[in-house]
């Protein structure tokens, strides 16, 4: 088959899904399909390498990372805008998510104040914006006069678009879909991600939304139309277990087995867990991923996910970063730690160019410090409450927040993910908000 074709069929695979999973008694707003293209953006890969098509993507040297790029700065912002417009538009409603929301709110802007200590202040403040723009897009999510609804959407919306398009890619476009190790020469599958590790992102977050929503259809009684949802949730997860084992992504499958048999248990389970049960689950989860993962990967954990005891190299990187000279209390500013002299030391140490901490909690002492740890800690405590009440009232939805916190939590442990626009932070931000009561009338 012709790329061509298989781009007309897969086109029209897409759309099928998108008439399948079409429910005309949900309300959202054409609003959604604002934080539908900025997740979209986030999960793949930044517009101006989907334009330079074919090009040679990765960064080549640290000051690449100062520079940025305009036509990315200028579609974000463009989104950015009009997320602001909408949430200005609905007043009331999105004054109340605010003050229901102040450790969030806390967190940022500290992180914002951190800017005025960094040594590349201007970039830092970029990249702040560009990270509070996630905080702007849930809100929109959020403020729906349906936030169920408008999570459904997006999650199965920008799902439908970067699942089957990551196939389409790695077989019929394999210049676009795959990576090569510059070293080895061996291939890596991208599919809309730049590397397999974005890949399994991909594959985790929105393979949990589509199992969220097939077994909500699995459990649905025989009075709903319950066939067309089974099929094209049915159909993404099919496709998301076949991308995860070319991806080879061991840290996103296990987190995805971890999330999965969450959503499984809250979803199907007859009898509702009881808050001590469950945060002894929970607790328990966590623990054990922190324990096998950080404290002893000797133990056998990290071997039996396929990977060596060093986890890649990733305990050295960790080694390496912790020794170097941050302020303990303030950090070096936000997101400002991989900038000049500490990221061309550490790109001439190893070849693999390390751009991140490779565990997110790392990650934000060495930007934030002390205080941004904390404030971070906050934020998962009060989050984690938010979670739990989610659950009481609602064991579906519910289920889905607890998948993201707890998945969040463990991913954290090897990658930096609580950064800039991850998806895996923009689900853990979408897992921990308080929502609002119903809008009035004359608010939506």
């Amino acid at each position: 088959m012709s790329p061509g074709t298989a781009t007309v069929l897969y086109a029209l695979g897409i759309l099928g899904l998108f008439l399948l999973d079409r429910d005309r008694n949900s309300r959202v707003s054409p609003a959604l399909w604002i934080p539908v293209a900025w997740l979209s953006i986030a999960a793949s890969r930044m517009l101006s390498d989907w334009l330079t098509w074919g090009a040679k993507s990765g960064m080549q040297s640290p000051d690449e990372y100062l520079e940025g790029s305009p036509v990315d700065q200028l579609f974000l912002s463009v989104l950015l805008g009009a997320g602001l417009v909408v949430l200005v538009a609905r007043g009331r409603r999105t004054g109340t998510f605010l003050r229901l929301n102040g450790p969030i709110l806390l967190f940022f802007l500290y992180a914002a104040v951190s800017v005025l200590w960094s040594d590349y202040p201007d970039v830092a403040f970029k990249r702040w914006v560009k990270a509070f723009g996630n905080v702007v897009m849930v809100l929109v999510v959020m403020t729906e006069p349906d936030p169920t609804a408008a999570i459904k959407r997006l999650l199965a919306r920008t799902g439908f678009l970067l699942i089957p398009l990551s196939v389409l890619l790695i077989k019929y476009y394999p210049e676009m879909g795959r990576t090569f190790d510059i070293w080895t020469g061996i291939p890596y599958n991208g599919g809309v991600s730049s590397n397999k590790n974005g890949l399994g992102v991909v594959c985790l977050v929105f393979g949990l939304g589509s199992l969220w929503r097939f077994l909500e259809a699995f459990r649905a009684g025989e009075a709903t139309d319950r066939t067309r949802p089974l099929i094209a949730h049915g159909t993404i997860l099919a496709i998301t277990l076949w991308l995860f084992s070319m991806a080879d992504s061991a840290t996103s499958f296990g987190c995805f087995l971890v999330g999965g048999g969450l959503i499984g248990l809250t979803s199907l389970s007859r009898l509702p867990l009881r808050p001590t049960a469950l945060h002894f689950l929970v607790v328990g989860l966590v623990f054990l991923c922190f324990f096998g993962l950080v404290i002893l990967p000797e133990m056998g954990l990290v071997e039996a996910m396929g990977r060596e005891a060093t986890l890649t190299g990733r305990t050295d990187i960790w080694k390496e970063v912790l020794s170097m000279d941050v302020d303990p209390w303030l950090g070096t500013g936000f997101e400002s730690f991989w900038l000049g002299k500490r990221a061309e030391q550490l790109w001439k140490k190893y070849y693999w160019h390390p751009n991140q901490a490779h565990n997110g909690y790392i990650e934000i002492f060495i930007n934030l410090g002390w205080a941004g740890v904390a404030l971070h800690g906050l934020v998962m405590a009060w989050g984690y409450r938010n979670v739990a009440g989610a659950l009481r009232r609602d064991p579906g939805e519910g289920g889905l927040r607890l998948a993201y916190f707890v998945v969040a939590a463990i991913y954290n442990l090897t990658e930096a993910a609580f950064k800039v626009t991850h998806p895996v932070w923009i689900a853990f931000l979408l897992a921990v908000t308080a929502v609002p009561g119903p809008p009035r009338q004359e608010d939506r």
